[in-house]
């Protein structure tokens, strides 16, 4: 809701500025940041609303992205010649704050469950905490043993553990995590780069404007199609217990499309590749946050998307712009096309190795922790282990006899303390 409440206030902000630095901060900063919180609260909810047809909720969740990219460019005609640029701005303000709206209709799953959870463990660690410090403080009183130094681990500790709350920095120990942020930072550096280029390089092949635009139509509807469909047969049983093959097939995919682009030389091979880039972008956009719940969990989610959001948009970025200095150097767009499809080939493949290595390491730990559980030998061990122990411990019990009489004493003097 927020988020909705920050578009709206950035666009309407928008109508009434006079400079470009104004429109920069209005659209750019302010809207950016309501559109970015608005995705990944819709992304986190519909994973913790959906378990069993969790892929066909995000396929259609992320349906919506290529329906406003298809009807957004008319629209924005449209208005422009209507109402001019100020009241083109003030109508797409209005339109975004039923982002709140939307936002509204988001309920909590065993929201109250979890607050009496919650405060009960918090109140038990605050009553166990001041227990064992007041315990410390009278043992230090008694002993004189100094307790500053703990006292300044215990607070970095609580910095550390608040910081944890937000951000789960352990997740980049996790073997599939870390498989899935090194695919996905090489596959941005081209992924959107080709929507950038696509119509200038219809344009520059000698194709009127509004058939260029028709392009990103053409794209936008198959992508609308493909990523509900995606879904579908990703949530299927013989998909969904490998579904880090299916997203890295769409990757290679994508990045095949982009290499064969420089072949269509007509409109009609435009038309083509047009078609196949929205069927590619849209297996991708459908699977790109359902693979990474499917890695970490429900629970690590939230911190997953985080993580991986800000390792992204570094490469998100970068990716344009280097397309554009390609085409500034070499004076075409087929080189452009060709480095992202080079990138996204090599993303997908990487993906696909790796991802392989980490199913192969699961099935051997898993088969591991069963020959443990199951093997009676293990436990016999263990047990005998066990035995030995307390035998040790008991044949030592009077050699510990002088320490425990003298524990006891001390003891004794700390109650004569207390008493006096």
């Amino acid at each position: 809701m927020f988020g909705g409440l920050l578009c709206g206030v950035g666009m309407i902000s928008a109508a009434f500025c006079t400079s470009i630095l104004q429109l920069y901060i209005c659209v750019g900063f302010i809207t950016g940041f309501g559109l970015a919180l608005n995705l990944q609260p819709s992304v986190i909810i519909v994973g913790k609303y959906f378990l069993k047809r969790r892929p066909i909720a995000n396929g259609l969740a992320m349906a919506g992205s290529p329906v406003m990219l298809c009807t957004l460019a008319p629209l924005n005609q449209f208005l422009f010649d209507n109402f001019g640029w100020r009241g083109s701005f003030l109508i797409l303000g209005a339109i975004l704050l039923n982002c709140c709206v939307a936002g509204a209709l988001f309920r909590p799953i065993g929201a109250g469950t979890a607050l009496v959870k919650t405060q009960v463990t918090e109140e038990g660690k605050d009553a166990l905490k001041g227990k064992i410090t007041q315990d410390g403080k009278e043992m230090s009183s008694a002993l004189n043993v100094p307790m500053e130094n703990k006292t300044e681990d215990e607070g970095e500790k609580d910095c550390f553990e608040k910081v944890n709350q937000y951000l789960d920095f352990s997740l980049f120990k996790h073997r599939g995590f870390l498989i899935y942020l090194i695919g996905n930072v090489l596959m941005f550096l081209g992924f959107f780069a080709p929507i950038v280029f696509l119509a200038p390089y219809a344009k520059h092949t000698g194709i009127d404007e509004y058939s260029a635009a028709f392009l990103l139509s053409i794209l936008a509807i198959v992508d609308m199609v493909a990523r509900p469909a995606t879904g579908i047969v990703a949530n299927s049983k013989w998909v969904r217990p490998r579904i880090q093959y299916f997203f890295s097939f769409a990757i290679a995919f994508n990045g095949a499309c982009h290499l064969l682009c420089p072949l269509a030389s007509s409109y009609t091979g435009l038309m083509v590749y047009s078609s196949f880039f929205g069927l590619a972008f849209g297996m991708v956009c459908a699977m790109l946050f359902e693979t990474l719940m499917d890695l970490v969990g429900a629970a690590r989610f939230t911190s997953a998307v985080g993580l991986v959001t800000i390792a992204e948009c570094c490469t998100i970025l970068l990716g344009p712009p280097i397309g554009g200095i390609l085409i500034d150097t070499f004076g075409d767009y087929k080189y452009m096309f060709i480095k992202c499809g080079a990138v996204m080939v090599l993303a997908g493949t990487f993906l696909f190795i790796m991802n392989y290595y980490n199913y192969r390491m699961l099935a051997k730990e898993e088969k591991e922790r069963k020959t443990k559980e199951e093997d009676p030998k293990s436990v016999r061990t263990e047990n005998e282990g066990r035995k030995n122990w307390s035998k040790d411990s008991t044949q030592e019990e009077p050699e510990l006899e002088p320490l425990r009489e003298e524990g006891e004493g001390v003891k004794k003097e700390m109650n004569g303390t207390k008493e006096v």
